[in-house]
């Protein structure tokens, strides 16, 4: 396919198609509203179903039986209705169903959610935050590939800028390798391995076999999380080798904290860019070997410091970690404030540069 210019809702949802996701449900919130009427409108051209829930518990709850029948699904919120999803994700987690929930936030004030989650048990949910709508079109169909590879509930942190802002990208659908068998996934039947007839595992096995039990079963789970934690690890680094100052961002935040480091050291000043794509699993070693040289880090972010915990533990004490951003929003309440600008930022970064000099 050519290149088109497409709204970010509109491009995510045609990389959901080319990626093979067949069913969607969501309950209208802004901004992810635009993405469930995108899913609605091109779902129908592929013989796939998006339904509208009643709300975000049932629209979770859709695409986990969806996910368990083998189809590759997907479902979505702003923070407020994912707060509503957790159970449901915890339980896809904890007993492998697949599929994709899509964070159109009102904002950054999602990371504690996205990244602790706020269901019961030992899981973890893989989150992958793109700083344009390019990215999220990749990070789109690799979620879904990631999902099935894994048997868990991944997601896109995105927000509205993603959501809103056009951009000409080509949608063209990526293979990712081969993926193991659905073998598990329920078909309806009720003879057969036994596999089709249940898939909530923790006690439950084939035919005749009582299963592992919650023990095994449970300490597998971990086992798969703790694997993911070491290899599905994105970052980005910019100009951080030799770097006096590594300023620290997430997000559609990255370009804006890009542009400032690009102004600055064509000023002569030694400073870098480091972007967790990843906000789980956060790249700790690549973010500790990014400060190496490094006098100060600096995080930016539009919240009151969530991410910045993670920094700190990341560098471990070795030099000064200090917030950069804050609390931002816009009167609509829909997407961030006065800080989320290029002046903005380079004026704080001189400040906070001067401060720890002094």
């Amino acid at each position: 396919m050519a290149p088109q210019l497409l709204q970010g809702s509109d491009a995510v949802a045609q990389a959901a198609i080319a990626a093979g996701c067949r069913f969607f449900a969501g309950y209208p919130m802004l901004p992810f509203t635009d993405l469930l009427e995108s899913m609605a409108r091109r779902l129908p051209e592929v013989d796939g179903v998006c339904m509208n829930a009643e709300s975000e518990i049932e629209a979770v709850n859709m695409a986990l039986g969806a996910g368990a029948a083998g189809a590759r699904a997907g479902t979505g919120s702003c923070g407020q209705g994912i707060a509503l999803m957790q159970e449901a994700i915890a339980e896809a987690a904890l007993n492998e169903v697949p599929f994709v929930v899509f964070n159109m936030a009102r904002g950054q004030q999602d990371y504690f959610q996205a990244t602790r989650g706020g269901g019961w048990g030992d899981y973890r949910t893989l989150c992958f935050a793109p700083k344009d709508v390019s990215e999220a079109v990749e990070h789109t169909q690799l979620l879904f590939h990631l999902a099935d590879q894994y048997r868990a509930p991944v997601m896109l942190y995105g927000d509205y800028l993603i959501a809103h802002t056009y951009m000409s990208v080509d949608v063209v659908p990526i293979d990712f390798g081969p993926l193991p068998p659905k073998d598990w996934a329920l078909d309806g039947s009720l003879g057969g391995t036994g596999k089709s007839r249940q898939i909530w595992t923790w006690a439950m096995g084939k035919a005749g076999d009582p299963g592992p039990g919650p023990d095994l079963h449970w300490q597998r789970i971990a086992e798969k999380f703790e694997e993911m934690a070491r290899v599905e690890t994105r970052w980005e680094s910019i100009d951080c080798e030799g770097a006096e100052t590594v300023v620290v961002s997430f997000g559609t935040a990255g370009p804006f904290v890009e542009q400032v480091v690009g102004e600055l050291r064509a000023d002569g000043v030694r400073i870098g860019a480091f972007r967790p794509i990843t906000l789980w699993p956060f790249p700790e070693a690549a973010l500790a070997e990014a400060c190496r040289s490094a006098d100060r880090v600096l995080v930016f972010e539009v919240n009151a410091g969530q991410m910045i915990d993670d920094v700190r533990l990341a560098v471990a004490g070795r030099v000064p970690v200090s917030p950069l951003g804050r609390v931002s929003i816009d009167f609509s309440g829909m997407r961030q404030g006065e800080i989320l600008t290029v002046p903005w930022i380079r004026d704080r970064v001189h400040q906070a540069i001067k401060e720890v000099k002094v």
